[in-house]
């Protein structure tokens, strides 16, 4: 009885050194949750879509007289005069292609990238047309006719810039951008003119015209929105304004021909117009988050 009684004292005693040890404090680590990983870190690629419209840039061409024989001094003039003109530009058209680029997010809630993108422009091509006549205020019973076209457009349009970013939200950014702009850019002048009445007669029309075609630097600023909506997946929308800077270009010479070997009077027009304007568009980017750190794991 005596062993039974002192078995039953030692796991009582046990016992209630167990129940102790589980209300004493645990001197073991508390667990370490890492943050979450930037999900905007590292390159990514994407396609994009959107509107173009021109900024209002009109063609002009500007006319003075070069050659005046004797008494053509009004003609002269007038023919410069009408061929003076400022034709308006009101293109538009659809502007798609890709982008390329690095984010990197150096603080919280801040970003810092690098975009490039490439797009090509259906439809923005202008063209506008006049026609308008005057009589020469020494010779009355002559009018001189004149038809000016002019026309530009672009047919292509890239970027390289930076951008800064605000995360409103985790996967919700807000950004401004800005950098370089290039394109591939036309436009063309030409004028018709004739002089009715000259002698009774009716002489042919005489004419002149040029063009300009090159890929211009500019540069290009704007903001927008981009959302996270699914690992890896992000859609933007934003608004981009370039300038590609003033281009001018000679037209041949407007020269009038009374019959004779050489004109009796003549004008070398030139034309001038700006290539901008503004970009509406949305686009779709894969996020490959090369930069994104590996996860901690807790020890204990």
């Amino acid at each position: 009885m005596l062993r039974h009684a002192l078995l039953a004292s030692v796991c009582a005693i046990a016992l209630a050194g167990v129940a102790l040890a589980a209300d004493l404090p645990s001197n073991a680590p508390a667990p370490v949750i890492p943050p979450p990983p930037p999900i905007w870190d590292g390159f990514f690629v994407g396609v994009n879509a959107g509107g173009l419209f021109g900024a209002g840039s009109a063609v002009t061409t500007t006319s003075y007289p070069t050659t005046i024989v004797d008494t053509w001094e009004s003609e002269a003039q007038l023919s410069s005069a009408l061929a003076s003109t400022v034709l308006g530009d009101n293109r538009a058209g659809f502007i798609g292609g890709g982008q390329i680029g690095y984010n990197y997010t150096p603080s919280p809630n801040w970003l810092l990238g690098l975009e490039a993108d490439i797009q090509g422009v259906s439809g923005a091509n202008a063209s506008a047309a006049t026609s308008n006549s005057g009589v020469p205020y020494e010779y009355p019973n002559e009018t001189i006719t004149s038809s000016n076209l002019a026309t530009k457009s672009i047919g292509y349009l890239g970027t390289v810039r930076g951008r800064i970013g605000y995360e409103v939200t985790p996967t919700l950014l807000a950004y401004a951008t800005g950098g370089l702009a290039y394109g591939g850019v036309k436009s063309s002048s030409s004028i018709v003119q004739a002089n009715l009445n000259t002698f009774g007669a009716v002489p042919g029309a005489f004419s002149s015209a040029g063009n300009y075609s090159a890929t211009r630097t500019g540069w290009v600023v704007g903001g927008g929105l981009e959302w996270m909506f699914a690992p890896n997946w992000s859609v933007n929308a934003e608004y981009l304004h370039y300038d590609l800077g003033r281009a001018t270009y000679a037209l041949s010479p407007l020269a009038f021909y009374g019959g004779f070997a050489t004109p009796n009077y003549s004008s070398s027009p030139l034309a001038s117009t700006r290539f901008n304007g503004n970009i509406v568009r949305a686009g779709i980017s894969y996020h490959f988050s090369f930069g994104a750190p590996a996860p901690v794991v807790a020890k204990y």
